[in-house]
């Protein structure tokens, strides 16, 4: 790693981070970006849906790898500091989650010799990932170019500590609602409290293990967690609603009829049960031979991925992803949010000798 070009890395986030994207504001960020590739690449290599881009051909001979990252962030925390360098640390929101992949993203494709490569490179740069899943800005993009369905493998840029983290769990939103009668506090007997009747379920969920399930060798944890409540309407009134969001992350493997069932298997008709969101388990592609070149080229570890990104999206189109990024797991969405200078350009690093080696 040379001093240079973790410098000129850092710079390249700091400059990414210098511009917001929280979800929904994508657009100055994405301009800056289609800017970026017309500099670099034809015009026809370079197709734009609303804020999300896929920069590179499609229909070259070679297999194509991309490179996958998203232009949003969550919405800016109060106490935020100004985007900024510091020590060995690029400090700004987004700089882990995960500008600093899309610096590492944007400088292979200006630095690699592309018509050389064994492997034809596209990047794919979209908004709105950090939102529901129907809402991500990767739909209307693939409905634009099917022909994303061609790639060999992709490589999502989260933030994963600097290993290559397979699959992903998948995660689905349910809304609990517990039925009562309004009553006068100090005559409860007179209704039914619908908070106190949600608590022997929430006693189950305190008690309950998390649940390994072994895929292709790695590891992922099935959890049910309650994430919201709301119910009550004054201090002195016996609530006759509650509310609960509960949030399930299932492991690969598992379809989305399957996991809903699981939630109406532990809520037992106790209580009635509407699904919000739904978002697919990602596979764990240890089959894929560019998948296994990567490791060898690079001699990075590989983990389960314990959270939800969208390789679980292209592995629904029939693409077989991974996800490898520069940033730390533990900044995201964090506070005052920072990605390790090092980091980045270790990342340029071992994707530039996987990309130059890959068969």
């Amino acid at each position: 790693m040379t001093a240079q070009l973790a410098a000129r890395l850092a710079q390249s986030t700091l400059t990414l981070c210098r511009i917001p994207s929280p979800i929904g504001q994508e657009g100055p960020l994405a301009d800056h970006v289609e800017r970026w590739a017309l500099e670099r690449f034809p015009r026809e290599s370079v197709i734009r849906v609303g804020h999300s881009m896929v920069v590179g051909r499609l229909d070259d001979p070679r297999p194509t790898v991309a490179l996958v990252g998203h232009l949003d962030t969550v919405p800016a925390h109060p106490s935020d500091g100004p985007a900024r360098i510091e020590g060995e640390r690029v400090f700004g929101l987004g700089a882990s989650d995960m500008k600093g992949g899309l610096a590492v993203m944007m400088a292979l494709a200006e630095d690699l010799p592309l018509r050389e490569l064994p492997v034809n490179l596209a990047l794919i740069l979209y908004e709105r990932e950090e939102g529901p899943y129907l809402e991500s800005g990767l739909g209307p993009l693939f409905e634009k170019r099917p022909d994303l369905k061609r790639v060999s493998f992709g490589i999502a840029m989260e933030p994963t500590d600097g290993v290559v983290q397979v699959g992903c769990v998948g995660t689905l939103h349910a809304t609990l609602k517990f039925s009562g009668r309004s009553a006068h506090s100090a005559r409860p007997w007179q209704g039914e409290n619908a908070i106190h009747k949600a608590g022997p379920l929430l006693t189950e969920l305190l008690g309950r293990e998390r649940v390994e399930v072994v895929n292709s060798g790695f590891s992922f944890f099935e959890v049910m967690s309650v994430t919201l409540a709301h119910g009550g309407r004054a201090r002195n009134v016996v609530p006759d609603t509650l509310e609960l969001n509960l949030n399930y992350r299932f492991a690969p493997g598992k379809s989305l009829e399957q996991a809903q069932a699981d939630v109406r298997a532990l809520v037992a008709g106790r209580v009635e049960v509407s699904f919000t969101d739904l978002s697919p388990s990602g596979r764990v592609c240890a089959d894929n031979p560019l998948y296994r070149r990567l490791l060898a080229a690079t001699g990075l570890p590989a983990a389960s991925k314990q959270a939800w990104t969208d390789v679980a999206r292209f592995g629904e189109w029939g693409v077989d992803a991974v996800n490898y990024g520069p940033g730390e797991t533990a900044q995201a969405h964090q506070a005052n949010e920072s990605a390790p200078i090092p980091g980045l350009a270790v990342a340029y690093e071992k994707l530039a000798a996987f990309l130059r080696e890959a068969r």
